[in-house]
């Protein structure tokens, strides 16, 4: 016969865990810093929707390091924070937003330094005549911890591109407008016509005037710029009032 103390128990357990759904979910919708559709709206807020015009006026501030990498750096204050608080503050964002664990390539709590490599699929589309162009982005961010400040450095060399040779407006048929299929998944060698690129941003649009991907790569541009500043805003934010806003000491 079970006791009055465990029915309370079991019942008490089961409303902890109703109670704890809405955050589960919570934690779930963070699970990346912003996807595709966010960060175009977000990218549009800050720049405007002319990406051609917009990638322009970016290349004009913009420096590309020797390796011909889009490299972004900044270091965060965080006066009055040890590094060792710092890095627990870092590594809860970096666990709870990033939840390939392939991703996370360096934790090292000794070095100080957190490095991330995750893809962002589909900052940019472009149906051609003939060919349809989807481009992701891995940036590699990095984060240096010492005593007070955080410097965060974000790079990408390259826009990962799946192009669909048979995806253009000419691969319509009839009057169903059926495109060819750009959504294959890597490495998938099923359509011969399928294929994967790498187009180094150094040799692409706003940084070569003449170029036939020009439309597709300015918004890829604009888009890896916008993630830049949304991956600094969202460490800031971490490193001085945490994920949910309650991580200090007095408890």
């Amino acid at each position: 016969m079970i006791s009055n103390t465990n029915m309370l128990m079991k019942k008490t357990v089961y409303l902890l865990i109703i109670a704890l759904l809405p955050f589960c979910s919570m934690l779930k919708t963070q699970a990346q810093v912003m996807k595709a559709a966010d960060l175009e709206r977000y990218a549009k807020q800050r720049y405007g929707d002319k990406w051609l015009d917009a990638a322009m006026n970016l290349s004009k501030g913009l420096t590309l390091d020797k390796n011909e990498s889009l490299t972004y750096q900044q270091v965060i204050e965080a006066p009055g924070k040890t590094r060792q608080q710092l890095y627990v503050a870092l590594n809860y964002w970096v666990t709870a937003t990033f939840k390939d664990k392939q991703a996370i390539t360096l934790n090292d709590k000794d070095a100080g330094c957190i490095i991330i490599s995750s893809c962002i699929p589909n900052i940019a589309e472009h149906t051609g005549t003939l060919n349809k162009y989807s481009v992701n982005i891995t940036p590699v961010i990095r984060l240096d911890i010492k005593d007070g400040k955080v410097r965060v450095t974000y790079t990408v060399q390259n826009y990962d591109v799946l192009a669909d040779v048979s995806g253009g407006w000419l691969s319509l048929k009839d009057d169903d407008r059926t495109y060819g299929d750009s959504k294959r998944k890597k490495e998938d060698k099923t359509n011969a016509n399928l294929y994967d690129e790498q187009w180094e941003i150094a040799h692409h649009y706003p940084f070569v005037e003449k170029d036939p991907q020009k439309r597709t790569c300015a918004k890829a541009l604009v888009m890896t710029h916008a993630y830049s500043n949304a991956i600094m805003d969202k460490v800031e934010e971490a490193i001085k009032n945490g994920i949910v806003g309650n991580e200090d000491d007095d408890w």
